[in-house]
């Protein structure tokens, strides 16, 4: 391992938009159905439905929490009706997972997605063996990234010491609160949506692409 990361015991990824590359657009799939599923429980059109779900997305973190704070919407229909979704876009990744295997200590995923579809989206990317862990928004007692709970319960749930922690993700916004707690951070720049406003700070890798960028570490060694 590169010198500056050499005491990273523990490897956090995010999984939407991070583990695939955006431009495969699964996410944009489960995105249509989160916009279907507003404009069914409050009666408005397409595009009303879309301005509620970005108000919420942009305001609380994700549109679930959104829901929930403003009408009571049960998570685990909300999370079932969304994640119904064909993942035919996506393909075994063998690289990604040679590299992952070659990385020295703990590997987990951290999302805001639920277990049972993170799961789903491992095993087609051919990850499935890949990590020791899942902690998702179940876990995360409904309280998304970037809320600081979120970071904690992940550190708790699976005994991690935050400042040998390196965390990737392609939201800008989800890595000041690793950063806060002593993660050092890779933020997975690849066009994916990240909200008005969003500067992006407590950074300390800016990437294009999460494969390449582990074996450039690997291999400068």
């Amino acid at each position: 391992m590169v010198p500056e990361l050499a005491h990273i015991d523990c490897w956090i990824f995010d999984l939407d938009n991070t583990l695939y590359p955006a431009r495969s657009n699964l996410f944009e799939r489960i995105d249509a159905r989160m916009t279907a599923y507003v404009a069914r429980l409050l009666g408005v059109d397409p595009v009303e439905a879309r301005r509620v779900q970005k108000l919420y997305f942009h305001g609380h973190g994700t549109t679930l929490a959104g829901l929930m704070a403003e009408h009571d919407v049960d998570p685990h229909d909300f999370l079932a009706d969304v994640h119904d979704i064909e993942m035919d876009v996506l393909e075994h990744d063998a690289p990604l997972a040679a590299a992952l295997a070659r990385l020295p200590g703990r590997k987990l995923v951290f999302t805001n997605g639920d277990r049972p579809y993170a799961l789903k989206v491992l095993d087609r990317l051919g990850l499935g063996g890949s990590f020791e862990g899942v902690h998702d928004i179940v876990a995360m007692e409904l309280r998304p990234k970037p809320e600081a709970s979120a970071y904690r319960g992940l550190c708790d749930a699976f005994a991690v010491d935050p400042t040998r922690a390196l965390f990737v993700e392609d939201m800008a916004r989800n890595l000041p609160p690793a950063k806060a707690i002593g993660m050092a951070t890779v933020w997975v720049d690849n066009g994916s949506e990240q909200g008005p406003g969003t500067t992006p700070e407590g950074i300390d890798y800016r990437i294009a692409e999460l494969g390449p960028w582990l074996n450039q570490i690997l291999e400068q060694a």
